[in-house]
């Protein structure tokens, strides 16, 4: 019993007693020559040259295991997130790659620093500096995680899982790290002591001036906001609006630009543009051909009707028409023609795929038309003189 009273008091001893430096702490459980417990003694700014070796070989074995930590981390992080998303582990670690580098060392630094003593200035200088470094890399990861996001989403959308506009997510990627830079910048003044209490009221101050003075502006940016979340038109698209038409070229936080037709370039406000009806023409699946065929009066109803059967089933056999609307018929006893009223859609919507069917198919009707022995009409006027009204003028004479 009295043995084991000697021990408990000797552990209790041991996890009491607290030593001032390494050196102290050697001299007491190491059993070094005094010649060599003298060189560990060597005052080095106010430390022992033991307490420096040892602040040395903790950040060197921080320093040489931190590439291993990393591993052992995305190990069992990958592991973890194969269930429901296998690639995260992999991706994770290779944005926040850097990142975790550096906040390793920041921590193999501190573990050295702790174990040193120096002036209450210095301490406090070095607190100051090791919360700002703390900050920035923060932000930094922050910004990085913005990144990963966007990439997640654009490969989402890129599979076809995920329907989004890439131009909103830009935005709001934009918006998120102007965010995180002016909150880092807030913080780190704060640190370093400085007063951002009147630094705000300030800004505050100055955002009210620019608001009022730039409310146009700032309608034009709500309208982005609208375009952004209605998604009327996206870049590539060609639209019809009462101010403009063209192609989108890019859509920013207050206009829009569009290459018109004669290659010139439109910027239009987003405010007056979220208040327009828009036409999108490229949102069509399909594109109409609608005209009218004139026929002359010599053409016989036999012809007629032949003509009619010819132009229907060439459409419902034409691989390049849509078949789920053709419509054919005799329409129009016109002033000097029979009408042929054609309507019907090609499953091309681009412009010049559109056109090259159009010209086959205007092609077969001239020689449906040809076939069938009729001719196409032209406006013309015929002129009748009565005979009668001849003779007595000639009478007269």
């Amino acid at each position: 019993m009295q043995e084991a009273v000697n021990d408990a008091a000797t552990i209790e001893n041991i996890t009491n007693k607290s030593f001032n430096s390494l050196s102290a702490f050697i001299s007491e459980w190491i059993e070094t020559p005094q010649y060599i417990q003298n060189i560990l003694d060597f005052k080095i700014f106010s430390n022992s040259l033991a307490d420096c070796l040892g602040a040395v070989l903790i950040f060197t074995l921080i320093y040489l295991f931190r590439i291993q930590f990393i591993k052992i981390s995305e190990y069992f992080i990958t592991k973890i997130s194969k269930k429901f998303y296998p690639k995260l582990g992999h991706k994770f670690f290779r944005i926040f790659y850097k990142p975790l580098m550096w906040k390793i060392l920041l921590i193999g630094f501190s573990a050295s620093y702790s174990i040193l003593e120096f002036s209450e200035s210095t301490d406090k200088l070095y607190f100051t500096l090791n919360g700002s470094m703390n900050t920035l890399l923060i932000s930094w990861a922050l910004i990085l995680l913005v990144d990963f996001v966007h990439e997640s989403y654009i490969q989402l959308w890129d599979d076809g899982i995920l329907d989004m506009r890439d131009t909103f997510v830009k935005l709001s990627v934009t918006i998120v790290k102007v965010i995180v830079v002016l909150v880092t910048f807030i913080v780190l003044l704060q640190t370093w002591g400085y007063n951002i209490g009147g630094l705000l009221a300030s800004l505050g101050l100055v955002g009210m001036a620019i608001a009022l003075a730039a409310k146009d502006s700032a309608r034009h940016i709500f309208g982005s906001i609208m375009i952004f979340t209605d998604a009327p038109f996206k870049v590539g698209d060609w639209i019809h609006t009462p101010d403009v038409e063209g192609t989108i070229e890019d859509i920013g936080m207050r206009s829009t630009k569009v290459r018109t037709f004669a290659q010139a370039l439109v910027s239009v406000p987003n405010g007056n543009l979220a208040d327009s009806a828009i036409l999108n023409w490229s949102k069509m699946d399909r594109r109409r051909i609608k005209l009218s065929l004139g026929v002359t009066y010599s053409t016989t109803s036999t012809q007629m009707q032949n003509i009619l059967s010819d132009i229907r089933e060439l459409l419902k056999n034409d691989a390049d028409i849509d078949q789920t609307t053709i419509h054919v018929y005799f329409s129009d006893f016109a002033q000097s023609s029979l009408e042929i009223f054609c309507y019907f859609f090609t499953k091309t919507t681009v412009w010049g795929e559109h056109m090259q069917v159009k010209e086959r198919i205007y092609l077969e009707f001239m020689k449906i038309i040809e076939t069938n022995g009729a001719s196409f009409a032209f406006p013309s006027q015929s002129i009748y003189i009565e005979q009668n009204e001849s003779k007595s003028t000639e009478n007269a004479v």
